[in-house]
Parts: C-alpha cells; structure tokens; sequence
C-alpha cells in the first residue's frame, strides 16, 4: 500500500489598511492575474514577522516593524497534498513608497475599498477577509 508524502506550510500575509481601503498585489498572468495579499512563505529561521516585514519589502517596497503587526487571523487551508497554515497579520503604519519590486510575479500594488473588492481576487484571501470582518480569528477553507 503506497502512502501519501504530505507536507506542512506555515505562511503570512499582511492586512495593510490606509484611509478605509486595503493594499493588494496583482499577479501577473503567468501565476494567474489575481488579486493577493502580500506576503510569503517563512523561511527556515524566520519568525512570523520578520518573515513578514522581508515580505513586504521584497514584494511592495515598503518597511514595517514588528510592533506594528497585530495577528488578525489564522486559516488552516487543507489541500491536495497537505496543510498550510498561514499567520494574517494587520497593520497601519509603514513606510516607503508602495511599488510593485517583483515584477515577474506583480504587475502592480493597488489600494481597493473593503466594500468594492476586485472580481479576480484570489478565493482564500476573499474568504480571509470575510471571516476576518466578521471578528473570527480562525477559519478552515478545504481546496477541492
């Protein structure tokens, strides 16, 4: 009987709000031309937050402090191979100015209002921001 290899992801992705609006990336078509939160994967001697903050500033140019990050949110995600859980934290001060540092992956950093959020959102951070509106700091989203 053959056994399944499955592995375990532990990622973060950052809520970043400015004037009623929150910041997304947009992919770029190649890694599927959606609207995502910025962050990554925490590398091997990474915390959470330091994780974030090399994030943030390889993805969208700006700078953020550890004390600045509150977590807002945990989503254990289930999919075909495996788990991955990732750390959602928010924030509202930065600094830099906000620019797309990797355009093979993002053609831009956009700000969008909660109440209008683009069509072509990524599934998980739509579900994300929903359970996260509704004051739950923990949610599950299986991948079919």
């Amino acid at each position: 009987m053959a056994t399944t290899q499955w592995t375990t992801t532990l990622k973060v992705r950052l809520i970043l709000y400015h004037k009623g609006e929150i910041l997304l990336l947009r992919q770029t078509k190649a890694n599927g031309g959606n609207y995502t939160l910025v962050g990554g994967t925490i590398e091997p001697g990474e915390t959470a937050t330091q994780s974030l903050i090399r994030e943030a500033r390889e993805e969208a140019g700006i700078l953020l402090r550890a004390e600045d990050l509150q977590l807002a949110h945990v989503l254990h995600k289930r999919t075909r191979n495996g788990h991955r859980v990732t750390l959602y934290f928010k924030a509202t001060r930065w600094e830099g100015k906000l620019r797309s540092r990797e355009p093979e992956k993002f053609k831009e950093v956009r700000w969008f209002s909660l109440e209008n959020l683009p069509k072509n959102l990524t599934h998980t951070v739509r579900h994300v921001l929903a359970q996260y509106r509704q004051g739950k700091m923990y949610s599950e989203f299986i991948k079919k």
